[in-house]
């Protein structure tokens, strides 16, 4: 299983020209040697739509803290032999794949992570991660962070757009290399502000937000309960993935078929 990206095998753009200057500024811009792949789709039956998660190794070597997940829509129009070609970084894979669906990706085939990577760790951190890949344009990220320090952790700040109270979320990550999972977290903050001061001190844990206790309380249970049933019938039909401990902390035309893939 090859996970490495080849840009011009797996998107299959050899005869095509760029539709516009940003794809243009993108492919320059494209290294697909720093980038493994970590979830990928492809449209059927032609696929003239690709969208792959991977994590840039790149980015490592960079202004520390940048984040390390890439997210890349590619769409081909064989009308007019051209491409368009997106890609956005993201702190946690969860974003990706939220910024990915928003482009037509079905969230439950991006939601398919490759085997060997960390797993989550509880069923709260999947319901977590699945509200953000189908949160559509409900949190506006506003600022964003990467650890490879001790803990070993990203967070995302965002403004929540449908929440009555506490609007600020702080969506916190945290991994256990030791035995190869990771949580995911909500907080919900009055103010950027308060959000901040959080992160700077860590003096309490991180705050819930209200709909976790109020009225809606019982409808979160019930959806965290479903995973965890769901959860629980998968992992008695099937063998126990391999664990690998080692991730680093991680951003209709007319079609024919992609010759390429990605794994």
């Amino acid at each position: 299983m090859n996970d490495r990206l080849d840009f011009a095998f797996d998107f299959d753009l050899d005869e095509l020209a760029p539709a516009d200057a940003a794809s243009e500024e993108a492919v320059e811009r494209f290294w697909s040697g720093d980038l493994t792949a970590l979830s990928h789709h492809h449209t059927t039956p032609n696929g003239s739509h690709s969208f792959v998660v991977a994590h840039d190794q790149s980015a490592t070597w960079g202004v520390p803290g940048a984040a390390q997940v890439m997210a890349i829509a590619v769409a081909r129009d064989l009308t007019r032999f051209t491409f368009t070609l997106e890609t956005s970084h993201h702190a946690t894979v969860s974003f990706a794949q939220a910024w990915l669906v928003e482009r037509g990706c079905p969230p439950e085939k991006i939601a398919k992570i490759r085997d060997g990577l960390m797993k989550p760790a509880d069923d709260l951190t999947v319901w977590v991660e699945r509200q953000i890949r189908e949160s559509g344009t409900r949190y506006e990220v506003l600022d964003n962070h990467t650890s490879d320090s001790d803990p070993c952790e990203t967070w995302t700040l965002t403004r929540d757009s449908s929440a009555a109270q506490e609007p600020v979320r702080l969506f916190h990550e945290e991994w256990n290399h030791d035995v190869g999972t990771y949580t995911m977290r909500e907080g919900a903050f009055a103010d950027v502000g308060a959000a901040r001061a959080w992160l700077d001190d860590r003096s309490g844990p991180l705050p819930e937000p209200p709909e976790y206790s109020d009225h809606n309380g019982a409808v979160v249970r019930a959806r965290i309960a479903r995973i965890a049933l769901a959860r629980s019938a998968g992992a008695s039909a099937t063998p126990k993935a391999s664990l690998d401990a080692t991730r680093r902390p991680l951003a209709g035309p007319v079609q024919r078929p992609v010759q390429g893939r990605l794994l």
